[in-house]
């Protein structure tokens, strides 16, 4: 098209032409939200820590009160979930300002501080700082503030518990404390092991890990109820905003919350759990009624019958109705996509139960180096049952590096737990594990076993009473206890 740019009617042609090209070009431009270019890419860009209330591997699959959260909103915004791992704590405030992530989760406090330069989801829990201390006879537990004057109290840096002490402080003078960049988890165990008198931790972590460190108790909450809450950089179209305040308004999201509390930050170590009476009364009640099934899975996989049974105990306490908040069920306390590998399908028949997850075992088993043989072969397998093969691999080479023997589980059981520590689980390929949990698990077997054991010596020693021909003296339950076990 010509213009003859001397006519005024061609010039107003021409800016209605550029009119209708560029304006819509425009608003097209401007129209796009925050959401909709998150949904565009594809993907939620998750920022975390690797800790056990937030994000880690359990048996190589994600796992996490926030991991599992986040991937239900990404789900819900119908994007794939990213997950980034801050390599500290005040990278999650780095990767979120430079909008490197569009959302941090990691058990955040709102403060005041942290508004002033970030935008919150609605809250999905509330936490309270509190005083943490090891029990001691004699030593009551520190109800006011001045009983701790003096003492070392070390508090994670960049944590908003320094904003709770620097208030008291105002009030209290002589209140002191030290920073250290070393994680919770750490400064929970220091305490335990009576290095320090006091650390601050929030509830909601110490509920997680409390279990692990017998003793060790919260005395004093520092301040009201803190909300906890995912944060993002803020965005003047509230696209993100909105999204969130939907997801959290949910039904469906505030009953998925309630279970991840149960399975992540409510968890009783009923690893630790261990009472002789209630193990005989169980024995006389429950266990006749498997005791078959028992035999006829060692006759299949050629796993000690015993050691099986000891194993239901410690999952379900030979109860085959068993059902964990996580969703694990049945006498073997079996997953679901367990019970499908091992052609099982109903996990709460025990004979099915009891025979998948001796097969299942067997299969764990057999991943362990064939140099490790005896009885070491079996405590691996059992840790690997629990925590995964992939974590005992790393407590392995921890326990090589130190210069002990990897193929030993003496000297794996000590490194195990060490992948609780950034320090060290930074250091091996599959990160931060409950390495507390294997070493309990196993330790509570072989109590089990060892207690199946004597309860069928006593059984043998009754009936040989009976036909007035009595075992040799030297045969005693602990010389049957401790024969070896074998596979």
């Amino acid at each position: 098209m010509l213009f003859d740019f001397k006519r005024k009617k061609d010039v107003i042609d021409l800016i209605g032409i550029l009119i209708l090209l560029i304006i819509p070009a425009i608003l097209s431009y401007n129209s796009k939200t925050e959401l909709q270019a998150i949904r565009e890419s594809g993907s939620l860009k998750l920022v975390t820590r690797n800790t056990p209330s937030t994000y880690f591997l359990e048996k190589g699959e994600p796992a996490g009160f926030e991991y599992e959260l986040a991937k239900a909103f990404a789900e819900h915004i119908g994007v794939k979930l990213e997950v980034t791992v801050a390599p500290s704590f005040s990278d999650l405030f780095t990767l979120i300002k430079n909008r490197d992530a569009d959302i941090a989760a990691a058990n955040l406090t709102i403060t005041p501080q942290r508004q002033e330069n970030f935008a919150f989801s609605p809250p999905y829990l509330h936490t309270s700082s509190a005083l943490i201390y090891r029990i001691k006879q004699g030593n009551p537990a520190p109800k006011k503030l001045e009983s701790v004057f003096g003492r070392t109290i070390v508090v994670p840096a960049n944590s908003s518990h320094i904003e709770v002490l620097k208030k008291l402080k105002a009030d209290n003078p002589e209140l002191t404390w030290q920073e250290s960049d070393e994680p919770a988890i750490d400064l929970l165990e220091q305490v335990h092991e009576r290095k320090v008198d006091f650390t601050v931790m929030d509830e909601v972590t110490y509920n997680s890990h409390s279990s692990y460190f017998p003793g060790v108790n919260k005395s004093m909450l520092l301040n009201e109820p803190q909300p906890l809450a995912w944060m993002y950089s803020p965005h003047p179209d509230n696209s993100l905003k909105l999204a969130l305040e939907r997801f959290f308004a949910k039904e469906s999201t505030q009953a998925l919350i309630k279970q991840l509390k149960i399975k992540y930050f409510q968890r009783e170590n009923r690893l630790n759990f261990f009472d002789t009476i209630t193990f005989r009364n169980q024995m006389e009640s429950r266990f006749p009624k498997l005791e078959a099934y028992f035999h006829d899975a060692e006759a299949e996989t050629g796993i000690n019958w015993q050691l099986l049974a000891a194993i239901a105990y410690q999952e379900s306490h030979w109860n085959r109705k068993a059902v964990s908040p996580t969703g694990v069920r049945g006498i073997m306390m079996l997953t679901r996509a367990t019970a499908k590998e091992m052609g099982i399908k109903n996990r709460t028949d025990a004979e099915q139960s009891i025979r998948g997850g001796a097969r299942y075992l067997k299969k764990v088993i057999a991943k362990i180096p064939e140099r490790i043989q005896g009885e070491d072969r079996i405590w691996f397998g059992l840790a690997s049952y629990n925590v995964g093969y992939g974590h005992l691999e790393d407590a392995r080479i921890l326990t090589q590096r130190a210069g002990k023997n990897p193929d030993k589980w003496k000297d794996v059981r000590e490194f195990l737990p060490l992948l609780t520590k950034p320090r060290y689980y930074k250091t091996v390929k599959r990160g931060y594990a409950r390495g507390y949990e294997p070493v309990i698990y196993v330790k509570n077997i072989q109590r089990y076993l060892d207690l199946i054991r004597w309860e069928f010596q006593l059984r043998q020693m009754r009936e040989a009473s009976k036909q007035d021909s009595l075992p040799d003296s030297s045969q005693s339950a602990s010389s049957l206890k401790e024969a070896p076990l074998t596979l």
